[in-house]
């Protein structure tokens, strides 16, 4: 497995956080995540967020440092990227879902196409 982590540039929660991908196997991901302490919360269907103080961690743990660009061109190319158009309707099924069980109308979340990893 090659694990990515691109550079934290994104802030959010008032922190700088990155991504972390497999470009080969989601549970080689899952495996290395864990050994780095990021909590199941932090996985997006196909990347880890992670904050800006892991990075030099997740680096010692084996990661290769990439540019964001180069990340989403691997991701891509090992077929595990998640596109836009997949997690809306993603988002909309489990909307449905919800709005069935709570009888209630879920309004789903506004996601963009990006050529960026969401996060």
């Amino acid at each position: 497995m090659t694990a990515l982590v691109d550079p934290a540039l994104w802030q959010r929660h008032g922190r700088l956080w990155g991504h972390l991908v497999s470009d080969t196997s989601l549970e080689e991901l899952h495996a290395l995540a864990r050994s780095a302490g990021i909590p199941d919360r932090g996985f997006d269907r196909d990347h880890y967020d992670v904050p800006a103080e892991l990075h030099a961690r997740l680096v010692e743990l084996g990661a290769v440092p990439v540019t964001a660009h180069e990340l989403v061109r691997r991701l891509r190319a090992s077929g595990l990227r998640v596109t836009g158009r997949e997690r809306r309707s993603d988002t909309e099924t489990d909307n449905r879902a919800d709005a069935a069980r709570t009888d209630s109308c879920a309004v789903p979340p506004h996601l963009e196409e990006s050529t960026e990893p969401s996060g």
